[in-house]
């Protein structure tokens, strides 16, 4: 049977952390009825001990034995406090990994506008008695972000679906689908009109009208020649035209106000002889 009871105290120095939008008096007042602060754990030192003996009636009387099992384990009740603190700490990093997340994600999934005043080029072809009018806007580098279909000939409904399905795929790429996703997706597909191309030098036929439209897209702004029907005319090697534009301002100034698509990356196979004309490139002070 135990003698002396022994109490031990201590002292936990912890802080909690919250974060606010907004400093305010109302917002401080706040704080004590949030439990979504961060525990942290500073310090947990000794501060006092005292002894009585359990068998000395004067200074205090002899505790029964249920009486001992209510005195608290300080140690127990410092390590399960810790081990609460610990877990509710690691909940608020889980929660706070998952706000991140879900602002990056959100971030990722933002729009990309179209500039107000943009590049681009259109494109009419035929098949059979249908005109087509392929209309593209570009980014200032030159990517794709939009397209129009137009088409005559052709009854309101099938008007509203081609340019709904336009709307649809510059939604697309402007919140950053691929544009090979979308060829991949809606080449060889086959419907009416189909069958020869009048008005296009690279695509000589095709399987419906969305083939040929990712057809025109693919060769224009991704350099898909393997879906072409005819090579390229003064076809050069893009690697080369590349090192060799970082050398001329006059090519990169071309590049920033000629349509990529237009030109189907061939740039210095569109450009005029401006060997007499000289440019003055400094900027006026």
């Amino acid at each position: 049977m135990p003698n002396y009871i022994v109490e031990t105290f201590y002292t936990c120095t912890f802080k909690i952390v919250h974060k606010l939008n907004e400093l305010s008096e109302k917002k401080l007042s706040e704080l004590n009825n949030r439990n979504d602060g961060k525990f942290e754990i500073i310090d947990i030192k000794l501060n006092n001990r005292k002894t009585k003996t359990l068998n000395d009636k004067k200074s205090d009387p002899v505790l029964s034995k249920s009486e001992e099992k209510k005195i608290p384990d300080i140690s127990t009740m410092v390590n399960e406090k810790i081990t609460n603190l610990n877990q509710l700490q690691n909940l608020n990093e889980t929660d706070n990994e998952n706000i991140i997340s879900q602002r990056a994600n959100k971030k990722i999934n933002n729009r990309s506008k179209m500039p107000d005043r943009r590049k681009g080029y259109i494109q009419k072809v035929s098949i059979g008695d249908h005109k087509i009018y392929l209309h593209t806007g570009e980014y200032d580098d030159g990517t794709v972000g939009e397209i129009f279909i137009d088409m005559n000939k052709e009854g309101e409904l099938v008007k509203a679906l081609m340019n709904n399905f336009a709307i649809a795929i510059s939604l697309g790429l402007q919140y950053g689908v691929p544009l090979d996703e979308f060829v991949d997706a809606f080449i060889e597909t086959k419907f009416e009109p189909s069958g020869e191309i009048k008005g296009n030098d690279r695509i000589l036929n095709a399987s419906s009208i969305l083939d040929y439209i990712f057809r025109e897209l693919a060769i224009s702004y991704l350099g898909r020649e393997d879906l072409a029907h005819t090579p390229s005319i003064n076809k050069t090697s893009k690697d080369r035209i590349e090192s060799e534009d970082e050398e001329d301002t006059f090519l990169k100034l071309v590049k920033d106000i000629t349509s990529k698509g237009f030109v189907r990356s061939n740039y210095k196979d569109k450009l005029v002889d401006l060997s007499n004309v000289r440019i003055n490139l400094k900027s006026k002070k």
